[in-house]
């Protein structure tokens, strides 16, 4: 029977990446002869993507640029980023908390992200954590991506879990999208990288700074159904 099963968004959720995705926004635009932007100004662009944070920086200054320009600025992105990728990111210190509390309770723990999953492979392993996920998945993983909730389902399968004791931790707006098509509670941090505010999103638990992240995620486990329920 499986066992009890936490998913984890990445940016903006276990890891606070935005430094370094501000960063390598800010060094393919200026080798290109762009102008560069703060980071409040595609903050909430990075839960999109990598081409949404370029178009949103560009946008700002007021640049539209044809597609096959904007295809080689992401390129250069990629290439860039992952040469950089643990500079400046960190993991939130509520989810490394979380992580010790979840484990000690005997849940699994898997990773269902967007970006490519060898970039988030390579980012945890810089970090140290890899080792504790069961599962990994990025946009690239199965052919589909959040918010289809076949991204979600199809790594709770991979952890060994079932999506009727699995419990999914996020911060944007996609991650709720997901988490309802994929019918599984979600836990929304306050701190991530949403396009909108996740308050507005009816998540299950919602949780600001320094607040505890296990004790929800285990709290929403206790009320999940022992057994699946049989659709008829």
């Amino acid at each position: 029977m499986a066992g009890d099963l936490a998913v984890f968004d990445l940016d903006g959720t276990l890891v606070d990446t935005g430094p370094d995705l501000v960063d390598t926004t800010n060094v393919v635009l200026s080798a290109r002869g762009h102008p560069t932007v703060p980071p409040e100004t595609i903050r909430h662009h990075i839960g999109l993507g990598a081409r949404a944070m370029i178009e949103g920086a560009l946008s700002a200054s007021g640049i539209t640029l044809p597609p096959d320009e904007m295809d080689a600025i992401h390129e250069d992105y990629v290439v860039s980023y992952a040469g950089r990728i643990a500079r400046l990111s960190r993991p939130f210190p509520e989810m490394l908390a979380c992580l010790d509390a979840l484990e000690a309770a005997g849940v699994a723990l898997a990773v269902c992200t967007n970006k490519k999953e060898s970039l988030a492979r390579q980012l945890l392993d810089e970090l140290g954590l890899l080792h504790r996920f069961a599962a990994l998945s990025g946009g690239d993983t199965y052919g589909v991506s959040k918010p289809d909730p076949r991204h979600l389902l199809n790594t709770v399968v991979d952890a060994g879990g079932a999506s009727h004791r699995t419990v999914f931790v996020g911060d944007s707006r996609i991650d709720r999208e997901t988490a309802r098509a994929a019918n599984v509670p979600i836990v929304a941090v306050t701190y991530g990288y949403s396009d909108v505010p996740v308050g507005t999103l009816s998540p299950d638990r919602l949780l600001g700074p320094g607040e505890d992240v296990a004790a929800a995620v285990l709290d929403l486990l206790a009320s999940r159904p022992m057994v699946a329920l049989t659709m008829r």
